[in-house]
């Protein structure tokens, strides 16, 4: 069974919850491999609260909330991409990335490549505010450009029924559904809130 990347058009977009009820779903492990920002609580931790399932440790913890490569410049350490191998699990796994599809690791390499170097399925969490089709048409295109496997797009936010069709048409890429910004962010609003998403979709992927 392959994992799964969940990836974003940004940073705050909504992956981490949509990782958790992926996660939850699927009855998968979940792995974040780069954390940037140790304030508050990781996104490790929030998944780990939202699906109560295994969470492996991340490869990287940085202090500064920022793109990795400026975080762990701060912290004098240089992220190794090969230390991002896929670790092996039994079962499904859900690998959440940082920020964006065009974050940095470092100064010569895009998250992007390591994505695509995992060869496994993506999907993409789109916001649905104004400038979405810009960065979400850019994403996808960077994704299939590097012969990633697009599975389809999710979107996050208010319903924009014109905006997110524009998205899916345009870029010939599957609409999986949208996820409500939940008021109230449980295991049951969420798993609730999933049942909008196509997950059969997402499974026949794996």
């Amino acid at each position: 069974m392959k994992p799964i990347v969940v990836t974003g058009t940004d940073t705050g977009i909504g992956k981490t919850v949509f990782s958790a009820g992926l996660t939850a779903a699927l009855g998968a492990s979940y792995w974040k491999p780069v954390q940037s920002g140790l304030d508050a609580l990781t996104d490790s931790q929030i998944v780990a609260a939202l699906s109560g399932a295994p969470v492996l440790p991340e490869a990287y913890r940085l202090e500064k909330p920022a793109s990795p490569h400026l975080s762990a410049e701060e912290m004098g350490v240089e992220i190794d991409p090969r230390r991002l191998a896929l670790p092996e699990v039994q079962g499904p796994l859900v690998v959440e990335g940082a920020g964006g599809v065009m974050v940095p690791l470092t100064r010569e390499t895009f998250f992007l490549e390591v994505i695509a170097g995992w060869k496994c399925p993506v999907v993409l969490v789109a916001g649905t505010q104004l400038g979405t089709i810009n960065h979400s048409s850019l994403s996808l295109r960077a994704l299939k450009q590097s012969g990633c496997d697009v599975v389809g797009v999710v979107f996050s936010g208010a319903a924009e029924p014109d905006v997110e069709a524009t998205i899916a048409e345009m870029n010939r890429t599957p609409h999986l559904g949208r996820l409500e910004r939940l008021g109230s962010l449980s295991r049951e609003s969420l798993c609730r809130a999933m049942q909008a998403i196509d997950l059969e979709r997402i499974r026949r992927a794996l």
